[in-house]
């Protein structure tokens, strides 16, 4: 008998095998979001369970519960429904709704008490974080006071950033701000918003004045990182969070979320620094 050796392009049986190229994944371009659905999914740095993020009408993020909820059940003031990937409140006349993940996370503490749907959902994602903290798979985030230098000196790990008439409070040092752009191998950029050979900001003190429908802290000076002197196409850089090379691919998708959050200063106390920072090669204009 001979051996029948199947070819490279056949199964075991001989029954040929067809391959079916892989498509990129794309945006349209009369999406209002440009953020792929496979970087909208994430875990709470409190419980550890999977949240899906969403961007609101106002491109502010929400993180919702990944599954829906009944509407009755569910709050008229805690409903949120979903079109074209953008998070509107209230209900849009169906059973099922989605429910912001803040209401059923077992480490926050709610002033009001819910339904027993609710307290129920709350117990099963109070299980599943034990059951990850446990076998190791989460460890829950520091308090901030952990997470704060207790000196009021170096780079500050949330800063304040002016750009476009507006101040943000980034979620990490200026010089880790990354990429959220799609790479053509379907990865996050790498590359920093910190680009040289690029237009950088200069640390300043500027009066805590908040924007307006903000409550107002007592008159004094903070710590910025100011942007607004640089070209309008620099500004808008930064807030998209692109690097120079993507910056100008309109067609490439974001993986992430900008991590930017409009700075309030009552809500973000914590976070104002009254000294400049100490000079970086990166973060400082010569």
């Amino acid at each position: 008998m001979c051996p029948n050796t199947a070819s490279s392009g056949c199964h075991w049986d001989g029954s040929p095998r067809t391959t079916h190229p892989r498509r990129p994944l794309r945006v349209a371009a009369t999406s209002p979001s440009r953020l792929l659905r496979t970087g909208q999914s994430g875990r709470c740095r409190l419980c550890g369970n999977r949240i899906d993020w969403h961007q609101r009408s106002n491109r502010q993020p929400l993180a919702l519960h990944p599954s829906e909820l009944p509407t009755t059940a569910v709050p008229a003031s805690c409903r949120w429904h979903l079109s074209c990937g953008i998070a509107h409140p209230h209900g849009d006349g169906s059973a099922w709704c989605r429910i912001p993940h803040t209401l059923l996370c077992p480490h926050r503490t709610t002033a009001t008490p819910n339904s027993p749907h609710i307290e129920a959902a709350r117990r099963d994602l109070a299980v599943r974080s034990r059951r990850l903290i446990d076998t190791g798979a989460f460890t829950p985030a520091p308090p901030p006071s952990a997470r704060e230098p207790s000196a009021d000196r170096g780079s500050p790990t949330r800063p304040v950033v002016q750009l476009l008439l507006s101040r943000y409070l980034a979620d990490r040092p200026v010089e880790d701000i990354q990429c959220v752009a799609q790479t053509r191998h379907r990865h996050r950029c790498p590359q920093p918003m910190l680009a040289p050979h690029t237009p950088q900001g200069v640390w300043t003190l500027l009066p805590v004045s908040p924007q307006r429908g903000q409550l107002t802290l007592p008159t004094g000076m903070m710590a910025v990182y100011d942007l607004s002197r640089l070209p309008y196409g620099e500004q808008l850089r930064w807030r998209t969070q692109r690097c120079p090379a993507h910056a100008s691919a309109h067609g490439a998708a974001d993986l992430a979320l900008a991590g930017w959050e409009i700075f309030a200063p009552l809500l973000h106390a914590a976070h104002i620094r009254t000294c400049l920072t100490a000079p970086t090669n990166r973060g400082q204009e010569n």
